[in-house]
């Protein structure tokens, strides 16, 4: 039994300080492996014309048109309504297409890169905390990570948050280990240009980073709490002053998509912001799908302690997640018998275990209880986090196994079995895809944990018998998220702008070509689910043979009117026109077409003053449930009587297209859109 004297579990030799040199040339090979892997996961199949999130990829052609386009975020070329977020994510995809035109390639491109930064960047900040090995398992762990590989495989924002998350951490790590304040403001304006790319979900960080340098900071504690004020303000300072600016300005400039009156401020603190977390605001003017979140894979889950391990989320972030919040409650303990025995610790070791430990448990706790919509790619933000202390738990457990005197050394045999056989649950969640890892990881596990014990029984050989063993159990839990990871990159893409890992979400696949999920059948429309939807689904890239003769028309007999075509149901609806096409083209009402842009006012201006000429909106009689404007509430409702009111409809006949379905399912779909001419 151990003596209240001897070091507790996870206890390490010092930190060591490693130099630009301190690396070996097999290191270096490595790092330079495992970024390559990443490159090939995050970039495979670049060129196949995958436009991902449709809706992105919309706005950032359009942000190319114009400089207010795009400072603002514009989402489409006429510059009335933005994507609903802030620009910095789209920036580098906008530079993209200027330098190589607009191709999915070229979107894609700056979100491998970033991706594969955020690896190295990894590397670099653990090696500082817990040295080279550490730190390239670390940086492998988030390589392979699946929900990491999907998200960097789509050009939502998230890339790049994750990005400047991990540099935010680095410089954190720097700030600890040279005391210099500047370091601690390099950090916070990481974090506030990650308020720039995802608005508060950077913020999640701040906590651990402030904690970390209170706690472990070797300046005073009136200097530390300077610089805490110091980097609070730079932090405020970088997250605030482009929605100040869009709120002040007084030239043209396009809507705030997601608001009620248009303001940058009124989105971060409602429907983008606090309305996440405690669901408000999401019904922003009646907007909303008339299809359950969780039947098309949306969803991430009810809102319990649970969530990051349920159906939903468990198999893009959580096949480490055990192991991770294990090895915190072994360092937790440890730490604990440290204070209660006085045994002296090592301040650095120390702050990596509360800067990762911080930033995993307090986003876990955000995410597990956000009330609002929470998606399940949110989680690639846990990924870090989980990398590094996974990597550092099991080079600590290990240390303990190979010389510990107590009977701490079961901890990595347990640590083993416990992660292969939550590997074995999410597997079996869908044992149709890779089903077969399963019993591999068993074997492997199995075969690790006896090696494992029968090495400690050894006189004189455990060391070498674990070192093996090791190996076999580090092999059972990075097998699957690794053939997960592969899987994703090879044999399926993203699913567009919901991006996830494993098999592939057949029914968000269903909503975007406007059919119901398979298996789904509503009594009395057999009739109608027998036949895809006129013009197709909504978030699509190519456009119809129906919607391009439309918009040909569109653009023949419009004259000189400054916009060729307004299309009712948002930025869901008009991304394929804008994608594939050079047409100017509104897409009213912002990404669902709940927003008040354009107003009916603004409508009869454009027609008054020979703006417009065609809207593409729903059949007369409408809107109705389903369709091209059955999800953006009252003010969507009022556009379409208007347009009903004051347009004429143009015979589909016309333009050689075929006349809107009667009857439709409750899904958005281009099944009654109905080309008007006005003025």
């Amino acid at each position: 039994m151990s003596s209240a004297t001897q070091s507790p579990p996870l206890t390490a030799p010092p930190t060591p300080r490693i130099s630009a040199h301190g690396a070996t040339r097999k290191h270096v090979w490595a790092l330079l492996g495992i970024c390559a892997l990443a490159a090939v996961l995050y970039g495979w199949a670049l060129d196949s014309g995958n436009y991902a999130n449709a809706y992105y990829s919309a706005a950032v052609k359009s942000m190319t048109g114009s400089f207010t386009n795009f400072l603002f975020a514009a989402g489409d070329p006429a510059g009335v309504v933005t994507a609903a977020k802030p620009p910095l994510a789209f920036w580098p995809q906008v530079l993209m297409v200027w330098l190589f035109g607009f191709h999915s390639w070229s979107i894609m491109l700056p979100q491998v890169i970033e991706g594969v930064a955020a690896v190295f960047l990894v590397h670099r900040t653990v090696r500082l905390w817990a040295g080279e090995n550490v730190a390239l398992l670390a940086s492998l762990i988030l390589a392979l990570t699946p929900v990491t590989v999907a998200i960097n495989r789509s050009n939502n924002t998230d890339t790049l948050l994750v990005l400047l998350l991990v540099a935010a951490a680095y410089a954190g790590t720097r700030a600890v280990h040279t005391g210099n304040g500047r370091w601690l403001y390099l950090s916070a304006f990481y974090v506030g240009c990650g308020f720039m790319t995802k608005l508060m979900a950077a913020w999640v960080v701040v906590p651990a980073i402030a904690v970390v340098y209170l706690v472990c900071g070797t300046a005073t504690v009136k200097r530390r709490v300077a610089d805490l004020l110091g980097a609070g303000a730079v932090l405020a300072v970088t997250s605030f002053w482009w929605p100040v600016l869009f709120d002040l300005w007084s030239g043209r400039k396009p809507f705030m998509g997601a608001t009620m009156n248009g303001g940058a401020l009124e989105n971060i603190f409602g429907y983008n912001g606090f309305g996440k977390i405690f669901n408000f605001g999401q019904q922003y003017g009646g907007s909303g799908l008339n299809v359950q979140l969780a039947a098309v894979g949306m969803s991430g889950g009810e809102p319990t302690i649970t969530r990051m391990f349920a159906l939903e989320a468990g198999g893009q972030i959580s096949w480490l997640l055990p192991l991770s919040l294990l090895v915190l409650a072994v360092v937790g303990a440890a730490g604990y018998r440290r204070l209660w025995h006085a045994i002296p610790g090592d301040r650095l070791r120390r702050a990596g275990w509360l800067l990762w430990g911080t930033w995993l448990l307090v986003t876990i706790a955000v995410f597990s209880f956000t009330e609002g919509i929470f998606h399940p790619y949110y989680t690639t933000s846990l990924a870090p986090a989980i990398s590094a202390i996974s990597a550092a738990g099991l080079m600590g457990l290990w240390r303990e196994y190979r010389d510990g005197a107590g009977r701490a050394w079961v901890l990595l045999p347990a640590a083993v079995a416990v992660t292969a056989a939550w590997a074995v649950v999410l597997i079996s969640r869908d044992a149709s895809w890779h089903g077969w890892t399963r019993w591999v990881v068993l074997v492997t596990a199995a075969l690790a944990v006896l090696g494992l014990v029968a090495g400690r029984q050894a006189a004189g050989g455990h060391a070498t018998v674990g070192r093996w063993a090791l190996l076999a159990g580090v092999v059972s839990m990075l097998l699957t998220p690794a053939v997960w990871s592969a899987g994703t990159a090879i044999e399926h893409k993203t699913n567009g702008g919901f991006p996830s890992a494993g098999p592939p979400n057949e029914a968000l696949n269903a909503l975007t070509r406007g059919e119901l999920p398979p298996g789904v059948r509503i009594p009395g429309m057999e009739d109608v689910q027998s036949r895809p939807p006129r013009g197709g689904g909504f978030a699509g890239t190519t456009l119809s043979a129906e919607n391009r003769k439309l918009l040909d028309y569109a653009v023949r007999n419009s004259g000189n009117a400054e916009i060729a075509l307004a299309i009712e149901g948002g930025g869901l609806a008009a991304s394929s026109f804008i994608i594939d096409s050079d047409a100017v083209v509104v897409s009213m009402g912002g990404y669902l077409g709940a927003d008040n842009a354009p107003s009916v006012g603004r409508l009869r201006q454009w027609v008054a003053q020979g703006k417009l000429r065609f809207v593409l909106s729903a059949a007369p009689g409408g809107p109705r449930m389903g369709g091209i404007a059955g999800m953006g509430g009252e003010r969507q409702k009022e556009r379409v009587a208007w347009v009903e009111g004051n347009c004429s409809v143009v015979d589909p006949a016309t333009y050689g297209g075929t006349p809107p379905q009667e009857r439709l399912l409750p899904l958005p779909s281009f099944g009654d859109a109905t080309l008007y001419r006005c003025g």
